[in-house]
């Protein structure tokens, strides 16, 4: 029996967030960009507005739809990422766009949404078992598709959003070894280039050796330890290569900023300098509305789209940041509360997806502005500018929002 409403079971917790994140968003919005008179915000309004009937016809949708074409809308959105190389536009370096006269279109941010419904598609089959490699090649194979398309052209920060499907993946049973993997290999990755080789290896045989003879299986670890300080030696003298040779010039300068190899607030560190300046500046209740110097004198680059945060700091203080993260807080523990009791796999790994691609985006950006990340573009969900952020971020959580409604009508 399907909904006689669209509103029935509507989860209005989810949405009185989402719709104060918007909001907020476009105040920070409107204050950083009111010294540009270039209509940013008023454009910004339009996408909102335009927000509207993409929800309603999002949750006019029948849930299982999303279920049953999930291959088909992934397989599309694959098309429209191919097609960048071809038909893209090209602004500021990256070729993300699709151009309809004024209005651009960057197809990145609606493949997210795109790919946690094949990814959830994938995984609710019954017959599948991720402790099996060519279910989990399959898997990681869905992942890897979008990001393939996406790093060439070139947008690093997209295509890092989706790492954190492997935490999806974990807590649907892939081995913890691809987690750990992973984590060691961003750890050695960033320790090689802070320390010499040699003592990076030296400390990795000394931690090998401390395994080797606490286990009670030595000999069988003496064999899987040799081969793993292999595989770490080389990976710890190819470092230099990567960075030197496989990473673009600003993004080195980046790195070797962050972490104190080299000084340049004028040039490279400038962005992330001025933005932990106005944020430091708001002190614990901020300068007021529209009343920041920093955002005012336009100090910040960019501060309407990734560096928005930094409008919050300053004009809002520790308390307007402690309020912003609340609610970001709030949304991502609503939408694990709702995935954890779908009635369905799918409805329940999609909502881990939504929340892992929302949590990201959040952690990433918050860290950049402040200082802990380098600069690598990623937006802050609902308050960056841009009509494609504000509506793929959309699509992505009223989508969810209509599978938690449908549930209680799925048996």
């Amino acid at each position: 029996m399907k909904n006689q409403s669209i509103t029935n079971n509507i989860d209005w917790i989810s949405i009185i967030i989402y719709a104060v994140l918007v909001i907020l968003g476009w105040l920070n919005i409107y204050s950083s960009s009111l010294s540009s008179m270039e209509g940013t915000s008023d454009k910004q309004l339009i996408f909102i507005v335009l927000t509207i009937p993409l929800i309603f016809t999002v949750v006019s949708i029948d849930g299982k739809f999303y279920e049953k074409y999930a291959s088909i809308i992934f397989g599309v959105s694959l098309l429209s990422l191919m097609g960048l190389f071809l038909f893209g536009k090209t602004i500021a370096g990256q070729r993300c766009w699709y151009a309809i006269g004024s209005f651009t279109l960057q197809p990145s941010e609606f493949a997210k949404a795109a790919t946690s419904l094949a990814l959830a598609k994938f995984l609710s089959d019954t017959q599948i078992n991720l402790k099996e490699t060519n279910r989990q090649i399959q898997a990681l194979a869905i992942i890897l598709f979008p990001v393939l398309l996406i790093l060439p052209q070139p947008d690093p920060g997209s295509a890092l959003i989706y790492s954190i499907f492997i935490i999806v993946l974990y807590r649907e049973g892939l081995p913890a070894w691809y987690v750990w993997t992973g984590f060691i290999t961003i750890l050695l990755f960033v320790m090689t280039l802070v320390f010499e080789p040699q003592y990076i290896i030296l400390a990795a045989l000394a931690v090998l050796l401390f395994v080797h003879f606490k286990s009670r299986l030595a000999d069988r670890n003496a064999i899987m330890s040799t081969i793993l300080l292999v595989l770490i030696t080389g990976f710890v003298f190819s470092v230099d290569y990567i960075f030197d040779n496989v990473f673009k010039q600003h993004h080195r300068d980046r790195f070797n900023i962050l972490l104190g190899k080299s000084v340049d607030m004028n040039g490279t560190g400038y962005n992330t300098n001025q933005s932990e300046i106005a944020i430091g500046s708001g002190g614990w209740l901020g300068k007021g509305f529209l009343e920041g110097t920093q955002t005012k004198g336009g100090f910040v680059p960019e501060q309407h789209t990734d560096y928005i945060f930094t409008t919050v700091g300053e004009e809002w203080g520790f308390a307007g940041s402690l309020l912003v993260l609340g609610l970001f807080a709030g949304l991502l523990l609503r939408i694990i509360y709702l995935a954890e009791r779908q009635k369905t796999k799918f409805s329940r790994v999609y909502g881990y997806c939504v929340a892992g691609i929302l949590f990201t985006h959040f952690f990433v950006n918050i860290a950049m502005v402040s200082g802990i990340f380098p600069t690598i573009g990623v937006p802050l969900p609902f308050f960056s500018y841009g009509g494609s952020g504000l509506w793929g971020f959309t699509i992505l959580l009223f989508i969810f929002i209509k599978m938690d409604a449908n549930k209680v009508n799925e048996w």
